[in-house]
């Protein structure tokens, strides 16, 4: 059987995941030396921030109920949405902190970047599938894709400066 999630638990779930990438962002920053990953990641950060506030405005004007739209008495997707956010980079921000302090060069921190991000399009692809259909699913799948375009952005940035050869 197929469940709706109720999307408000799973878009407060998104919100401490960005909000935790923002700070990474605004952190990393002052690890490193280098003026244009510095540059780089001010506007990831930036970006971080505008997607808190597109996922706010979205939580602000739908009209959630309290539960699943479709029966769940296991509460199976509340487990898949739940298990999914955990295991994300980010999570905490003990978990930030621990990562950040393993940074050590541009490379080091790039790969992190591109593991967080990765996690996250992880997350917003599960969100798809909690999420059935409407104007929440759309939102996600902006989200979603503005997620792959950063993994691409870091990944070439990564390739371009040698740090990962295949």
């Amino acid at each position: 059987m197929i469940y709706c999630f109720n999307a408000a638990e799973v878009f407060q779930l998104a919100l401490e995941i960005k909000e935790n990438g923002r700070v990474f962002y605004e952190l990393a920053q002052k690890k490193i030396q280098d003026p244009e990953i510095k540059k780089q990641f001010a506007t990831l950060a930036q970006e971080e921030q505008a997607h808190m506030d597109k996922i706010k405005a979205l939580k602000a004007e739908s009209p959630w109920g309290s539960g699943p739209s479709t029966p769940d008495p296991e509460n199976e997707m509340e487990v898949y949405v739940k298990a999914t956010a955990d295991q994300h980079v980010y999570k905490t921000c003990g978990a930030l902190s621990v990562k950040l302090d393993t940074i050590q060069d541009v490379a080091d921190v790039l790969k992190l970047a591109l593991q967080f991000e990765k996690d996250s399009v992880i997350f917003f692809m599960s969100m798809q599938e909690a999420i059935c259909e409407g104007k929440d699913r759309d939102v996600v799948d902006i989200l979603l894709k503005e997620e792959l375009g950063r993994v691409k952005q870091l990944s070439m940035q990564i390739q371009r400066r040698g740090y990962c050869r295949l």
